[in-house]
């Protein structure tokens, strides 16, 4: 299975196990509070989303990726289009980061 597709398969099953925050605010409550372990953004997430999450993701040293799209992120987990999901288990954040750079998307990172 490529990479983006085990990636997204993945995001459901943490969906399901609680272990993820869905949506451009929740994702930045998350953050603030410590609790995401890894950030995905929407490639195609508005200017605004952008502006509000990656300052931030950059100052709170969150590891982040900028990859797959809106509709993509949202099926995944059985939502509307997403442009951002946080993963809070390390467990899970730490695959899907393996397999979002497998597939040579956009990874940043301060630390982690």
């Amino acid at each position: 299975m490529p990479a983006p597709e085990a990636a997204l398969r993945l995001l459901g099953l943490a969906a399901r196990a609680g272990a993820l925050v869905a949506g451009t605010e929740r994702v930045r409550e998350a953050v603030r509070a410590g609790r995401a372990a890894y950030v995905v953004v929407a490639a195609d997430a508005s200017a605004n989303s952008r502006g509000k999450l990656l300052p931030l993701l950059t100052a709170r040293g969150v590891p982040h990726a900028v990859a797959l799209d809106r509709h993509a992120l949202g099926s995944a987990v059985g939502r509307g289009p997403l442009s951002a999901i946080g993963l809070t288990d390390a467990s899970f954040a730490g695959r899907v980061r393996e397999l979002l750079q497998a597939a040579g998307r956009t990874e940043s990172c301060s630390r982690g």
